[in-house]
């Protein structure tokens, strides 16, 4: 899978443009990779329902990704809800997705992991009425100069169609398969973007 380079402009979520600020900021404060303590965005909490936090065991082509913190929303859009809540966390992504579904975002872990770099991923999919469904993904890494330690990342499902379904929206029967339609590395003009797109974020129905 190819990655084109991009800036932070490609972003189309405002709440996700708003969580890279702050990333960049820290970046630009420190000239490297921020640690995770150091990052700060506003209005975190309103957030975490569409956000995960992972620790990278082992690197390169061998990485895996330890679930540290998975958003009440993203365990509805994979049909994870049948999980105990105290079992969501303290594992890898691999075995709480699937190995279907990992081998279509690994790609988006490994490049930001080999790139040091935020990753932006978009896909269309269909919720179970067949309304079209964007379904948008921002990492965030944390660490060292060496390596990323950790990955911050944000999963927005937007629709120009209005309300949708997200149950299951992302899950191995969901069909059409998801289309892959950007695939980007953010390293080009790292300056905070202050720019705002008028289309709302996210309308769904958790149903």
């Amino acid at each position: 899978m190819q990655f084109e380079s991009a800036r932070p402009s490609i972003i189309r979520s405002v709440k996700q443009r708003d969580l890279l600020n702050a990333w960049l900021r820290a970046f630009d404060k420190h000239g490297t990779l921020p640690r995770r303590e150091d990052y700060g965005p506003d209005r975190v909490a309103d957030e975490l329902a569409d956000m995960m936090g992972f620790d990278v065991v082992d690197s390169g082509d061998h990485a895996r990704f330890l679930i540290t913190q998975e958003g009440s929303r993203l365990t509805a859009t994979y049909g994870n809800e049948h999980i105990d809540p105290d079992k969501r966390t303290n594992r890898y992504l691999d075995d709480a997705i699937g190995p279907q579904r990992y081998q279509r975002v690994l790609p988006s872990y490994l490049a930001c992991l080999a790139y040091k770099r935020p990753t932006y991923s978009v896909a269309m999919v269909q919720d179970a009425d067949g309304k079209d469904v964007s379904y948008e993904r921002l990492l965030l890494p944390f660490g060292s100069t060496d390596a990323v330690e950790q990955i911050v990342g944000s999963y927005k499902a937007i629709s120009i169609e209005g309300g949708f379904k997200i149950r299951d929206l992302m899950g191995v029967s969901s069909k059409p398969a998801p289309e892959s339609i950007i695939n980007a590395v953010i390293d080009q003009n790292m300056a905070v973007d202050v720019s705002r797109h008028a289309a709302a974020d996210d309308l769904v129905e958790l149903d």
